[in-house]
Order: C-alpha cells, then structure tokens, then sequence
C-alpha cells in the first residue's frame, strides 16, 4: 500500500517536500496506525481500504509511504525522484506481495514528468511483475493516461463532487481486490473526449442546477446495473480532468473495468457519446465583482460568495484581494472572509495579541501577479495556534495542521487568516475561532466547489455566488497559456470535433 496524490496547477509555484510534510508523508506502521485511528491526517481512500480489508477477512498488509499534499504547482523533480527510489526500496524490501493499492490522485506533475503516477505504475509493474493484482483509486480530476490504464487491474475514481466519497472508494478497491486475488480476471477500456471541463461544471449533487457530468456519473452506474452488465463490469469512472495541469492528455475521460473486454469497450463508448452529447453545457456561467458587490450589500437572503479563480483547492495561493478589498471599500457588513493564507500577516497578529488593533498588511512579502497588496485597520478578534479537526464535507474527521491563525475584524467584515494553505471547504475554519456562520449576512470562500459538501447546511444552491475574479483557478480557461493541452478542445476551441470508436 503506498501513493502519490496532488493536484498539481502547472501555473503554480512548485511544490516542495515541506509541501507534504505539512500535509501527510507518512509510511511503515505510522501510516496504518494513522489510517485506524478516529482522524487520521491522510484523507480518506486509505482508511477506507484498510477498514474494509479488517472487516472482510484475514490479511497482512505491507504499508509503503503514502505522499500527500495540497494542490499546488509541479512536485521537485529531486524531492519525486526521491520518494521513488523510497518506493522502489519498500517494494523490492516487501518480497512476494499478493496484490498493491495505490492511492493516486491522476493530476500529478513533476517539474520533469507530465504523470509522475504513470512512472509510479510502471516502478511497481516491473518490480512485481505482469500477474499481482494492482489496483489505484484516483480523483474525479485526474487526467488519464495510457499508462494510468494499461499497467493497472482496477480503476476507481471518485463518484461525488463535493468529494465526499473517497472512504467509500477505497472500500470498493478493498472489494476488488479480494475478487482478484480470488482469481477474477478484468479488463479496462479508456476512451477520452476533446471536452475540458471548467471546474465549477463538474458538480454531480442531485440537488445542483446544472450537472452534466453528474449525469454521465449516475449513467455509468445505471448502465452497471442492466442485464448486459450486471456481474461483467466491476467499475465505471469518469473523470472530468484538471485542466489546469495542462498535459497532453487533458480531456473527459471514461474509464471501465470488467471482466470482458466487450463488456468494457461497449459502454465506455455509451458513456463517451452521452458525454458529447452534453458538450455545449461544459460552459461556465459566473457573476461579476460588481454584481457581486450589490448583491452582498443588498441582499436579505444570507448568501455565499465562492472566489473560484483562488482556490487553494486547485493551486490558487489562497491570497488574492480582488473581492475582500471590493467589499471592504462598499461597506459590506456582517460578513465572513475565509480563509486567507497569509504567515507573515498571522504571525503579526499573534505577536500583537487578541483584542490588539493594527494596520493589518496583506501580501506584504509578494506572491505570484495575482497577490496584490491591500491594507487596512483591523483587531485581532481571536488566535489558534492548534491543529483544528474537520466536521464537514472533504476533511471531515481530518486533522488539520493551520499552523498560527487569526480572526481579524476589518469594518464590519471579519476575515480568517492561515499560516498554511487549505481552501475553505469545511465550517471548523470559521467555528474553530467561534465564528457564528448562521449569524452572518454574507460569507466569502475561497474555495471552487469543496465548500457546498461543507456549508450545504447553512447555504442551498440558490444561495451560492461564483465570482469572476482573478487567480490561477479561474474557469474562464481561455484566460492561460495552454503549451501541452491537446487541441482543439471545448469550451476554448469551437472548432473541436469527436467521432466514436468503431
């Protein structure tokens, strides 16, 4: 058991091995131990494995290390090189192994390696040959590619946007993996379409307003269930891709495993054609700063404001101003602003001390050109310098490290400042500093969809706003220098055309 996953946004700053010490690099009995316990720090497609293994019958599980981070940019070609030749070690140290689970993310880069999971795959194919069983879970992100299918036994990608399913994906990998070493036999079929979808067009909620991948998801596990299937495919997957990886294999992808290759082709391809059939509805459809404005200073019905182009949860820093300084300048009152990554400013904070007023000075040590300055008068209304442990949505039960962390009060707007970066996908980043989200007239997320699994409590669709505003997140794709994305793909290109596998 062992696995690579981060989101990686070519346009970033590279990620470091600090990157995921803060997050989760962990092996050996550390990362069971960890996997077991009540909030593990690994999100959830191991625990679920290893849960779902203890539950159905005696086994001996060799950990490897498990390397996780927040999305970020291309991973260190040195710190990757590095933890495979720590793979390779734990696996050639492993000896005879039945089968391997691989937690994957699919939208990995190196500075190097357009799929550093590829490169993975291959390292533990050719160390335990063509006849162990391996499987991988994957991100609904991911961007496949031919290697991502052909050295694998059994693909499984998430099946919820909000991910709220990865405990579940990984007790299905469990599953399989009994059936394989049972002796069932699987067969793959890949088939990608010229679609890149924008972020905010993958919800799969059967309670969202627009959700055309959504229901390519439910038709695959409707397909699963017709006679012409049932028992014969094992899994269906479709991944809607993270464009902002730019590889050459960007695009919607299907993916099937069964125990025929007929099986497998034929409704890959059913899938495939429903998914170009919705091609036009991949088009993202966002609110203006300044609407956006008179909405948050008029509004009777609390509403959420979501800054999708800096979404941590994609690669954003977490740190652009765009829609904190609008609102500051209007007035805007009763409001929540979450999170912000910002050490130098959180440190601050804590050496001033609660109750302390200042000028609290955003981005004062630059950052990538969407972090531009602002400043303001502010109070230090509450510190942390705990780890917090999630209650909603994709961290529930985890344990997160925010290092030094402020509640700072500017005007009627009260903002959450981070010393590392996580988007705001969960309430425990307003509550952990008593922050009473049902009080508040407005409040402002960095986040592109993780949140609605967090705040769906306080917040229903209708009361959802996607701000178009600035960042390295923005779904607005023609906005980036696309080098190694293959074209024409929609929604960019118009031009782009698909014709079904024979």
């Amino acid at each position: 058991m062992l696995g690579f996953s981060i989101e990686c946004n070519r346009f970033a700053p590279i990620a470091t091995e600090a990157d995921f010490q803060t997050r989760t690099l962990i092996g050996g009995e550390a990362m069971v131990a960890d996997a077991r316990g009540p909030a593990p720090g690994m999100l959830g497609e191991m625990p679920g494995f290893i849960a779902a293994m203890d539950a159905s019958g005696a086994w001996e599980p060799v950990p490897g290390l498990l390397a996780m981070a927040e999305p970020n940019g291309p991973v260190d070609q040195a710190f990757f090189d590095r933890l495979m030749q720590r793979w390779e070690a734990d696996l050639t140290g492993a000896g005879r192994l039945d089968g391997v689970y691989l937690v994957l993310h699919g939208a990995g880069l190196t500075t190097g390696d357009h799929d550093p999971e590829g490169t993975l795959l291959a390292l533990v194919r050719r160390i335990v040959g063509p006849d162990v069983p391996v499987i991988a879970t994957f991100d609904l992100h991911a961007n496949v590619s031919e290697a991502d299918v052909t050295l694998l036994n059994g693909f499984i990608g998430y099946r919820t946007n909000p991910h709220l399913d990865m405990r579940d994906r990984g007790a299905e990998a469990a599953g399989l993996m009994r059936r394989l070493l049972a002796g069932t036999r699987t067969f793959l079929a890949r088939i990608r379409l010229p679609i890149v979808p924008p972020t905010v067009t993958q919800l799969t909620g059967k309670d969202a307003p627009h959700r055309p991948y959504g229901e390519l998801i439910d038709l695959g596990q409707q397909l699963m269930a017709e006679p012409a299937y049932a028992g014969r495919v094992l899994n269906v997957s479709v991944l809607g891709g993270f464009a902002f990886a730019d590889t050459p294999f960007n695009g919607l992808t299907v993916v099937v495993t069964a125990t025929g290759q007929d099986a497998a082709d034929s409704l890959a391809k059913i899938v495939a054609e429903a998914g170009w059939a919705r091609r036009d509805q991949f088009r993202p459809a966002l609110t203006s700063l300044d609407e956006a404005v008179r909405l948050a200073k008029t509004t009777e019905t609390p509403l959420i404001f979501a800054d999708v182009a800096d979404n941590p949860g994609g690669g954003g820093r977490g740190n652009t101003m765009a829609i904190l300084q609008a609102f500051h300048a209007a007035g805007v009152g009763n409001a929540l602003v979450g999170v912000i990554h910002d050490p130098a400013l959180a440190a601050e904070a804590h050496q001033k001390g609660e109750g302390a007023s200042f000028e609290a000075r955003f981005n004062r040590d630059g950052g990538d050109a969407f972090s531009k300055p602002f400043a303001a008068p502010a109070t230090v209304a509450k510190l942390l310098d705990t780890p917090i442990q999630g209650r909603r949505g994709i961290y529930a039960r985890n344990t997160l490290d925010i290092g030094k962390a402020a509640a700072l009060t500017l005007n009627g707007l009260t903002v959450v400042v981070l010393t590392h970066r996580y988007q705001c996908a969960d309430p425990m980043f307003f509550e952990a500093f008593g922050l009473d989200i049902a009080a508040a007239r407005v409040v402002v997320v960095k986040s592109r969809g993780h949140f609605r699994g967090g705040f769906d409590e306080f917040f229903r669709h209708a009361q959802v706003i996607e701000v178009d505003a600035p960042g390295l997140t923005s779904p607005i794709l023609s906005r980036f220098p696309w080098r190694h994305m293959p074209r024409p793909v929609l929604p960019i290109d118009d031009t782009a055309n698909w014709t079904p596998p024979a």
